[in-house]
């Protein structure tokens, strides 16, 4: 098994930055993928983005392309997500997500979820 645990939520004013971590322990061995899903109220969970053993092989939402950043430190076993130019429509709980199999494509390739951290982005 593996537990992902998130850091980093909080209020920002739109046009901030905030840094989301999740650390990962347990089987970590059999992590591939990494990344990070948002919900906001009434919506469906959607993903931001995700990235592999490598920082080249990171993925984007249309939605925080160029915004958003994902790096990852697999000494640490941790994913980080730098967002900067945040907007109120970012206002959401934030998942970690994990994937032994490959690389997070959706919702449901996910294999482990951290349990969210909540962000809120004011105008």
């Amino acid at each position: 098994q593996v537990q992902l645990v998130e850091f980093g939520g909080g209020l920002v004013q739109a046009g901030g930055s905030l840094r989301l971590s999740c650390a990962a322990s347990g089987r970590t061995l059999s992590i591939y993928g990494m990344g990070w899903f948002r919900q906001a109220p009434g919506k469906e969970r959607e993903f931001v983005g995700a990235i592999g053993r490598s920082a080249g092989t990171a993925a984007y939402a249309d939605s925080v392309e160029g915004r958003f950043t994902i790096s990852r430190d697999n000494a640490k076993n941790t994913v980080y997500l730098q967002m900067n130019s945040l907007k109120p429509e970012d206002t959401a709980v934030y998942y970690c997500a994990a994937r032994t199999g490959g690389l997070l494509v959706s919702a449901s390739s996910v294999n482990y979820w951290g349990q969210g951290t909540k962000v809120t982005v004011s105008s």
